[in-house]
């Protein structure tokens, strides 16, 4: 069985903490890369040009005019899907590692399979990594070694279909927000795939990516972005590692019981249904 082509669709902007682990696992998970940067300002686009021939196979600037723009990413993301010409296509950040299922080698090994038995689109159950208060800090190149504490996140079934055969016109993300692909005659694949997603490093990490964060006014009118929008610097509080469960090996992630909200974000959820 020839193996199937797989091309990730990374977007970035001012990803140095993240974006040299992310590439090094797309590309042993035999995956294809194509870069979007949203013209970051830090080495992101520097580190990730180390991957050129050997897993990067293009890059683009989307030009950001000073605000974080969610749409626009996702259309563009689905029109390089729609013309890339591989034969599946995965929707993925910068601070994802994406997995396939332990009696797989690698992701594409595990698409692979997945295409054979006639699926067209794959789910990824989410692990989310955090800094407690005991190791507050992880703002360094190992942070997959030093993070170990994590929860099983799933706010609604099928959270995380962003892997998906190519289709003929562009599919649509951003009906559910660049979390669920959608398209006519979707077959998605029965079992999620691990995907373990490093929220952030510090909390000064958190404070750069979501209170500083310029969000786009006419997506906030919309209803996007509400709680990261609402978060101020003063809720971000560190759990103690006690209430996380302990990362071992990939094999080893509990997925019973997940959280459907993130705990960062509830002063601000509390605020949002008070003003409601």
């Amino acid at each position: 069985m020839d193996m199937i082509r797989v091309l990730a669709i990374l977007a970035t902007y001012n990803e140095e903490r993240f974006i040299d682990a992310c590439m090094t696992n797309l590309v042993r998970q035999g995956l294809d890369v194509y870069l979007i940067d949203n013209e970051s300002t830090d080495r992101t686009l520097e580190i990730a040009e180390r991957y050129r021939g050997r897993g990067l196979v293009g890059t683009e600037t989307l030009p950001r005019g000073g605000l974080y723009r969610w749409e626009q990413i996702l259309a563009r993301k689905a029109e390089i899907a729609a013309d890339c010409g591989y034969d599946w296509c995965l929707h993925v950040d910068a601070d994802e590692i994406r997995l396939p299922p332990a009696r797989f080698a690698t992701l594409a090994e595990a698409v692979t399979n997945a295409d054979a038995r006639g699926y067209n689109a794959i789910n990824f159950m989410e692990f989310a990594f955090v800094p407690t208060l005991e190791d507050p800090d992880h703002e360094h190149p190992d942070f997959q070694q030093t993070m170990r504490w994590y929860y099983p996140f799933l706010p609604t079934p099928q959270y995380r279909l962003t892997l998906w055969k190519r289709q003929p016109a562009p599919v649509d993300l951003l009906n559910e927000g660049g979390h669920q692909v959608l398209f006519p005659g979707l077959r998605a694949l029965p079992e999620s795939f691990p995907m373990r997603h490093y929220l952030f490093l510090s909390v000064e990490h958190a404070k750069e990516k979501w209170v500083e964060r310029p969000y786009a006014p006419d997506e906030l009118e919309r209803g996007w972005h509400k709680m990261r929008a609402a978060l101020r610097a003063s809720d971000i509080r560190l759990h103690s590692r006690r209430t996380l469960r302990t990362y071992t090996t990939d094999a080893a992630l509990d997925d019973t019981e997940p959280l459907t909200a993130h705990p960062l974000f509830a002063p601000a959820r509390a605020r949002l249904e008070g003003s409601g």
